[in-house]
């Protein structure tokens, strides 16, 4: 029970403080992610209600499948779903990894501290968070939101996740959660960093499987 209770304790201090705050600087390896040309500048048009996409991310680890839902966050659905596709998370890395609470990437300069140049506007938070939940990653400041995601490993993670419900939650992996857990294990420095950088080769779009 007490181990329960720090474990709780441990991962709400990493809610409130971290989980989307861009690490701090740091010498993380750079991504070379973060496509230059066609990607979007300013907010992308939200996504249609009713909208279920599926995301194809070939990592270096291999492949996750990713389900994104307009009706949980139409605003950070469109956001994800138009970087997906100008190819803007193609050689970006994973650069946080927290053992237990989340994978975190998106961030095409692998520090923690990048984005697109624009961020988005905050949305209620629909549904909650679970083992595989996709989420955006965002700093305390309001519409902070910009291209960086986590992805929540362990239900035990879900609690502290939802005592703050600011982090817009954008679907689910529906496949690959093996990789996610592998992605999770690699060994990393002391500001949660992976040793050797874990990579998205490819992330693409496509319409939702059955």
């Amino acid at each position: 029970m007490e181990a329960s209770r720090t474990l709780r304790t441990l991962f709400a201090g990493f809610a409130m403080a971290l989980i989307v705050v861009a690490c701090s600087g740091g010498d993380a390896t750079p991504s070379q992610g973060g496509a230059a040309g066609g990607c979007p500048t300013s907010q992308p048009a939200a996504a249609a209600a009713g909208t279920t996409r599926d995301v194809t991310m070939v990592t270096s680890k291999g492949t996750i499948v990713l389900r994104l839902s307009a009706d949980l966050s139409p605003i950070a659905v469109g956001n994800f779903l138009a970087l997906v596709d100008c190819g803007y998370y193609d050689g970006v890395i994973f650069h946080r990894i927290v053992p237990g609470f989340v994978i975190q990437g998106g961030d095409p300069e692998g520090t923690g501290m990048g984005g697109p140049g624009y961020s988005i506007k905050d949305e209620p938070v629909v549904g909650n968070y679970h083992r595989g939940t996709l989420a955006m990653a965002r700093t305390n400041a309001p519409d902070s939101q910009g291209s960086q995601f986590f992805i929540v490993l362990d239900d035990a993670a879900a609690g502290p996740l939802e005592s703050v419900r600011t982090y817009a939650i954008l679907g689910e992996v529906v496949s690959g959660l093996d990789v996610v857990d592998e992605i999770a294990a690699v060994e990393r420095d002391g500001g949660d960093r992976p040793i050797d950088p874990v990579s998205i080769v490819t992330a693409t779009s496509g319409p939702s499987a059955p």
